[in-house]
């Protein structure tokens, strides 16, 4: 099968797995977000807390990436990366941050805007202590978005920290640690039939959230 334009205009799905009422939704956005992450936990979608993380570039080009959320509570969405990458440089310059979420299995999309900070070291080293050794290993040896020469040179550098370790715990370098997304805007998305989609949308004014319907 050849994929041409002809081909992708006519691939589509119509969605009606479920609705979306203002009635249904709570009035606190992260309470239905936790909602509907266990709904998507009990589905057993494969990685629920995959998230598409958008940033800016100091021209103000966007640029995109998939991230793991790795906790939410009432402060925001959290994180976890390499400082010195390109999206730890862009949110240097422009703190700044889009996330969204797509469960396909549920229909469902969240969509989440904010301003970003970063976590204090010592909720970086607890999380990075919870980590697999290799996981840690890798944080530590990636010089994360800068051009290396081939993928030997990563190989080299793990078996270098391997023997310099050993049983030893390693440490979490400085230029690793966490971020929290503190949301201003959360849209709860439901597909329905023929596109028009229940669009539920949260914006934060002076403190408070307010609730609204988008067309779709």
């Amino acid at each position: 099968m050849q994929v041409t334009n002809e081909f992708l205009q006519n691939l589509r799905q119509d969605y009606k797995s479920a609705s979306l009422d203002e009635s249904d939704v709570d009035q606190d956005p992260i309470v239905q977000f936790q909602k509907w992450f266990q709904h998507a936990v009990d589905a057993q979608i494969y990685e629920p807390n995959v998230m598409t993380l958008a940033t800016a570039d100091k021209a103000g080009r966007p640029d995109a990436r998939i991230v793991l959320l790795k906790g939410v509570d009432g402060d925001g969405f959290r994180f976890f990366t390499n400082y010195l990458s390109a999206k730890g440089k862009e949110l240097k310059r422009n703190p700044y941050a889009a996330l969204v979420f797509f469960w396909p299995e549920l229909e469902r999309q969240v969509r989440i805007e904010g301003t970003v900070e970063k976590l204090d070291k010592e909720t970086s080293e607890a999380y990075f202590n919870t980590r697999p050794i290799a996981s840690q290993i890798g944080a530590v040896v990636s010089p994360q978005s800068q051009i290396i020469p081939d993928r030997t040179f990563l190989e080299e550098k793990v078996e270098e920290l391997k023997a310099k370790s050993s049983d030893k715990s390693i440490a979490k370098p400085a230029h690793w640690g966490g971020y929290i997304v503190k949301p201003t805007r959360i849209e709860f998305w439901q597909g329905r039939r023929s596109r028009l989609h229940d669009r539920i949308n949260f914006e934060l004014i002076k403190g408070l959230w307010t609730k609204t319907r988008l067309a779709p």
